[in-house]
């Protein structure tokens, strides 16, 4: 299953924006164990954008990164002590904007298990893993209608345990899911299941 991933981001081209705003990056880690895991955390409460949500390792570029990937990396073990040596990055996914005017570059890095993590409790409050099959089985709880610009994005909403995986993270999975899996999932057709309507907003499309 993962070196066919490999092989499909190895040949997939992302969108990229040419746009002049902040520029952050993140890793989607993928951890081979024998039923393989995708990785999150879940951000600590008392920050001041995005408090107690559910996100992939990741952050804003600094002036000392090479490149967004480089960023990728760096944050990813300063946030949950992840050692970029133990990454094999295998493709980029495309750009996303955030609700706060950032540019996002999503990044996917396969991972060994059993790794020594731990969160930074600055900004993580914990590391959890979710079965890559819950998403490719499609086991949305209810879809978000997002209009931006007068375009609808269908965005789903998944639930773990306690967790809830939506948003930024939820269209960065549906390209992964499609891209790399090969699997009839996109953000612009309606879904079957419950829908929740958000206002319109006026970011730049994806």
């Amino acid at each position: 299953m993962l070196e066919k991933l490999r092989e499909r981001l190895q040949v997939n081209t992302p969108k990229r924006l040419e746009l002049a705003m902040p520029e952050a990056a993140v890793l989607i880690p993928v951890v081979t164990h024998p039923e393989p895991t995708l990785l999150f955390t879940l951000r600590a409460a008392h920050l001041s954008t995005h408090s107690g949500q559910v996100a992939f390792p990741g952050g804003k570029r600094e002036a000392n990164d090479t490149d967004l990937l480089a960023t990728a990396l760096r944050e990813s073990e300063e946030e949950i002590a992840l050692p970029p040596s133990q990454v094999d990055v295998i493709g980029q996914l495309s750009d996303v904007v955030s609700l706060h005017g950032i540019k996002v570059t999503p990044y996917v890095g396969i991972v060994p298990p059993n790794l020594s993590l731990r969160p930074d409790p600055g900004e993580i409050a914990s590391i959890f893993e979710v079965p890559l099959k819950h998403f490719l089985a499609d086991q949305r709880e209810y879809t978000d209608v997002i209009p931006v610009n007068g375009r609808r994005y269908y965005v789903p909403s998944y639930r773990q345990d306690e967790h809830v995986i939506w948003g930024l993270s939820a269209m960065m999975l549906v390209e992964l899911l499609a891209e790399g899996f090969n699997m009839q999932i996109n953000l612009f057709e309606r879904p079957l299941g419950t829908l929740r309507h958000h206002p319109e907003r006026g970011l730049p499309p994806r």
